[in-house]
């Protein structure tokens, strides 16, 4: 059996994924949810549409980031919130978050950022101030903890287009859901 190899630190990771221009990539997000604006019309259908594109994009990110970063299964949802905080969101966006917040059960806890690349240019219009401008974030990280077989529910608790002072959202483990095999094993 090969030797283990330990988890990538979050910088190593950042540095080994292949990456797009920054400001590119914020202008193109931007123009994204420009155009959900004008074709939706209401906010509250783009931030459900924000939150789907990112489970979208979590479901298959999942996959990338376990084939990078060597991480091994972990025990519990504190533990997986803090892989997500430190390698997770470096590897991803180059940002890293802080976990606070636990519930006594340890089945709620919130990811605060203090720098969010997605609102880099971002000014929200007086006819904008429902919209969850970074929604996409919550679907990626609900997305990718299903694949992990742990259903969640993401909320954005502060954002700083909205004059908070850093951006927070809230985890909730709803449940861990079993791992299903696709047949049964005839002995």
């Amino acid at each position: 059996m090969p030797p283990l190899t330990p988890p990538k630190s979050g910088d190593a990771l950042f540095a080994s994924v292949d990456r797009v221009n920054a400001e590119l990539f914020t202008l193109t997000y931007g123009a994204i949810v420009r155009q959900l604006l004008t074709d939706l019309e209401e906010v509250e259908e783009v931030n459900k549409q924000l939150d789907q594109m990112g489970y979208n994009i979590g479901t298959r990110l999942v996959d990338e980031f376990l084939a990078k970063s060597n991480v091994s299964r972990c025990v519990d949802f504190k533990e997986t919130a803090d892989v997500i905080a430190k390698l997770g969101f470096k590897m991803f966006l180059g940002v890293t978050a802080t976990v606070t917040n636990w519930d006594a059960e340890g089945t709620s806890c919130s990811f605060v950022l203090e720098d969010n690349p997605l609102v880099d240019f971002v000014e929200l219009p007086d006819t904008c101030q429902g919209l969850q401008y970074c929604n996409v974030l919550s679907g990626v990280i609900r997305g990718a903890l299903e694949m992990v077989s742990m259903k969640t529910e993401v909320t954005w608790v502060r954002d700083m287009l909205r004059g908070d002072d850093a951006y927070e959202m809230r985890v909730k483990l709803i449940k861990q859901v079993p791992e299903e095999y696709p047949y049964k094993d005839d002995d």
